[in-house]
């Protein structure tokens, strides 16, 4: 079962998702069509995420992936992430200003993804 930690404060939204992150190579069948793995994880997602209100404005997002195998390339879970984000959210990924993204390693289970939305300055 996939569970999210949540803080939030003002516009600031920080949230972890305790699931695998969804590589954009296992995203899409082709260029066009999605894969059913990824409709699996968009529909986990958007009914797990928290309830937030973007702040307006330029952004600046951190994205910290928890990987088990450190061979994941740091940017493929990036963009299936942030087109699922802009759906829950409603902003547009023109808005970010500012992208911080880290992996870990971790034990083969414990796979994570943490972000954190704010404004950017």
């Amino acid at each position: 079962m996939t569970k999210v930690k949540l803080q939030e404060t003002g516009n600031l939204l920080k949230f972890q998702i305790k699931e695998k992150p969804l590589s954009v190579n296992r995203a899409w069948q082709g260029k066009r069509f999605k894969t059913q793995e990824y409709k699996d994880y968009e529909e986990l997602l958007l009914f797990t995420l928290p309830k937030h209100k973007t702040p307006e404005g330029k952004l600046h997002l951190t994205i910290e992936f928890g990987f088990s195998n450190m061979a994941s390339d740091i940017d493929n879970p990036i963009k299936p992430l942030l087109d699922i984000m802009q759906k829950r959210y409603g902003f547009n990924d023109k808005q970010i200003y500012k992208l911080t993204v880290e992996k870990k390693k971790v034990k083969k289970g414990d796979e994570y993804t943490k972000v954190v939305i704010d404004k950017y300055i």
